[in-house]
């Protein structure tokens, strides 16, 4: 058992994940409170972490609706904070792209930020990797967080009230965003489009049922995108 090089990237994913454990599960039994408190029963706040697992648009959403924003809204408000994870798809598809159908839909659906950011620094260090080495990798991250998510929002949900939903583990989301993302920001454009998508945040955090994290997100892609081809037509006439 675990003798194959696949096994043996899996075990090496499960151990460089173990430190994301810390801040997700306690985020994730909060969540299940919260979402219990909110009024959503056990099925439903399950069908949704089990359907989105994104912590940050689930809570997102979760508190559009307690505000009783308009469906469009917190359906866009979701999709706009989970705009990444199409780019994480583009970025990752070239490392796993060749696995069967059945193995690449399981692996669209455990992309998330950490088995994402983990893999991605693994995959540039050992370039030499297979293509089962490196699934073996992705799903070792991904797998086990995957099911403390599912497990501590279950027990969130079910406890509800007994837990306090303010421990102060708000930063949580932040510190986990800065430890994923900061190691993938390595260009110009990458840096304009973060810094572009904070000032924005900030300055339109006004705007109704927080609207202005779509435009944030929008304005941010455009930047980054223009950044990018303006440095390759730099590098073209240089």
């Amino acid at each position: 058992m675990f003798k194959s090089p696949a096994s043996r990237q899996f075990l090496i994913g499960i151990k460089d994940g173990l430190p994301f454990h810390i801040v997700l599960w306690p985020f994730a039994a909060i969540f299940g409170a919260i979402a219990t408190q909110a009024g959503l029963n056990i099925v439903e706040v399950m069908g949704f972490s089990v359907l989105v697992i994104a912590g940050s648009a689930q809570l997102a959403a979760l508190q559009l609706m307690t505000e009783n924003a308009p469906t469009v809204i917190v359906i866009a408000t979701a999709l706009a904070v989970n705009l990444r994870m199409g780019m994480y798809s583009a970025s990752i598809t070239p490392h796993i792209g060749k696995s069967s159908l059945l193995t690449r839909a399981f692996a669209a659906y455990m992309l998330y930020d950490q088995p994402y950011a983990l893999s991605t620094i693994k995959f540039e260090k050992e370039p030499d990797l297979s293509v089962s080495e490196k699934l073996g990798y992705f799903f070792g991250v991904a797998i086990p967080l995957g099911i403390g998510w599912y497990a501590l929002t279950f027990t969130g949900a079910v406890l509800g009230e007994k837990i306090p939903t303010d421990l102060g583990v708000d930063f949580a989301v932040p510190i986990t965003f800065l430890a994923v993302v900061s190691p993938m920001l390595k260009t110009l454009a990458h840096l304009a489009a973060a810094l572009t998508s904070v000032v924005l945040v900030l300055a339109l955090s006004f705007m109704p049922f927080g609207s202005g994290l779509l435009v944030a997100a929008a304005v941010a892609l455009v930047v980054g995108a223009q950044v990018e081809i303006w440095m390759e037509h730099r590098k073209a006439a240089s």
